[in-house]
Order: structure tokens, then C-alpha cells, then sequence
């Protein structure tokens, strides 16, 4: 039945201080200085991206781990009640722990596979251009290096991403590889 399974693509982007450095033109051998201030030099972001609906979900988070990874899909199922989600992500060692084998445990307990609430699967190993979330990662990056002039603080550059990201019109080729096309549905 259509709508009951949402499949979404998944990737963590660390954003460090150093993703907004660019290319500037200046003289030769005179270096450009671009004054910063740095109040925390690494961010890390969850992205699911709705294969269906090209619907991009953002959230950050400390960083790359089990909690975190377990809180993120916890959240993407109260975006989804009542549905079952297929996610597709990379090998991430907090992707396959211990704190998520006992949060799918618990989320599918007394289950047939069938009718899992929460299923995970992977793209093939050292993969990253399967995933159209990668692309996503690549967009905002590029932008932030464009707004680098304006960026004067980690915190504005954070602002700036996901503001920019939440804000796009997101598509990629890759999605025909996970889902057929929505006119076939």
C-alpha cells in the first residue's frame, strides 16, 4: 500500500572550521587575511533525505555515535508515525553498535521482518558516491565556501548551512537507484 514505507537516505556531515576556507584572488605573494573567531571548531549534522518526496531532515547533534545515531532515527520516526522506515547508510561503526542493534531490537521486538518499523540497510562498503546525501554534504559545503566574506564566526557558519540546506530544492540522479520514478507509483 502506498505511503506505509518511507525510505530515507542517510549520512553525518561534519562541518569543521576549515570547510569554509576558499580560493581568493589578491597580488602575488601577498597573503589574504581573513580574521575569524573560532567558539567551536567541528559540528556535527544528521541528514535523512525522503527518497519519495526529496524532503531533506536536519538535525545536529554532538557528534557521530551510537546516542546520537538512536536519538536521530527516533526523531525521523516521529516524522513518520504510523509508517515504517527503510534506511539506507553507510557502514559508520555507530550505525552497526551496540546502542543501535538494542534500539532496533526494542523498536521491532515480537516483529516479522515483514513488518519491521525500523529497517537498515547499507550501501556497499567505502561507497560514499551512492549516496545522494553526499550530494546534499557537497551543496552546502560549496555554498559556505561562497559566503566565507560573511561567515566571520563558527556559529554564523553553522547558521549558514543549515539554513541554506533547509532552505534548497534538493534532487539527485541517484534517487532512481533506490525508488522508481513517483509518476509509476
Amino acid at each position: 500500500m502506498r505511503g506505509e514505507l518511507i525510505v530515507l537516505v542517510e549520512d553525518e556531515c561534519h562541518l569543521l572550521w576549515g570547510d569554509v576556507c576558499g580560493r581568493v584572488w589578491g597580488k602575488r605573494n601577498i597573503p589574504i587575511e581573513v580574521p575569524m573567531i573560532t567558539e567551536r571548531a567541528r559540528q556535527t549534522d544528521y541528514g535523512a533525505i525522503n527518497v519519495l518526496t526529496r524532503t531533506v531532515h536536519l538535525q545536529e547533534k554532538p557528534g557521530g555515535e551510537g546516542s546520537s545515531t538512536v536519538a536521530y532515527l527516533r526523531w525521523c520516526q516521529s516524522l513518520y508515525p504510523d509508517k515504517k522506515l527503510l534506511v539506507l547508510w553507510d557502514g559508520a561503526s555507530y550505525h552497526r553498535g551496540a546502542e543501535m542493534q538494542a534500539f532496533l531490537a526494542q523498536t521491532n521486538a515480537g516483529l516479522a521482518e515483514a513488518d519491521w518499523k525500523v529497517t537498515c540497510l547499507l550501501f556497499a562498503p567505502q561507497a560514499p558516491e551512492q549516496n545522494p546525501t553526499e550530494d546534499l554534504w557537497h551543496k552546502g559545503k560549496t555554498y559556505l565556501r561562497k559566503q566565507f566574506a560573511v561567515n566571520k564566526t563558527f556559529a554564523a557558519v553553522k547558521q549558514c548551512f543549515s539554513t541554506f540546506l533547509r532552505t534548497l530544492s534538493f534532487d539527485s540522479k541517484k534517487f532512481s537507484w533506490y525508488w522508481p520514478d513517483p509518476q509509476m507509483i
